[in-house]
């Protein structure tokens, strides 16, 4: 008990804003980018069983695309939480930065799998045997709230380490 009542929060302190603000947006950015991989993986590759990362060849290659994609998510996702233990360690962490870049980087991830994997590669859609334009709707539209969330309380930080 006596080492928590020790704790400062340190992410008010000015200097360490300045020097921390690029490590809490990446750390952010990376821990979003790789749980959104790793949601959207698991709900629809694996528990609606809706489509694969890669649909053009054999369930197999279905299967495999998608442990590959679940590897990449959880480096990524491990990565930014390495970050994120650092900035801990360091007293650097700025949730509010952390946050937004958090939410900017799950859709930022939503909006590539959605216009560049679904739309511009069309390595798989969201599901097969339905008109696709409600559900590519609701996709971007996801994205799109996510990133712009994100950015406003990114933005807001900045402003906010000029003010004081």
């Amino acid at each position: 008990m006596a080492a928590n009542a020790k704790k400062t929060v340190s992410y008010g302190n000015l200097k360490n804003r300045a020097v921390f603000a690029a490590r809490n947006f990446w750390s952010g950015l990376l821990f979003g980018v790789g749980t959104m991989a790793f949601a959207t993986g698991t709900v629809f590759h694996q528990i609606l069983q809706w489509h694969h990362f890669y649909d053009l060849s054999t369930e197999r290659t279905g299967v495999f695309s998608d442990g590959i994609l679940n590897l990449f998510s959880w480096v990524v996702t491990v990565t930014g939480l390495f970050l994120l233990s650092n900035l801990q360690k360091r007293k650097g962490l700025w949730p509010k930065r952390w946050i937004g870049s958090a939410l900017m980087g799950s859709g930022i991830y939503i909006l590539f799998d959605g216009i560049i994997i679904h739309k511009l590669l069309g390595l798989h859609q969201i599901r097969y045997g339905y008109d696709l334009f409600p559900y590519d709707v609701s996709w971007i539209a996801g994205g799109v709230i996510f990133s712009l969330t994100g950015l406003v309380m990114v933005l807001q930080t900045k402003k906010e380490n000029f003010r004081k």
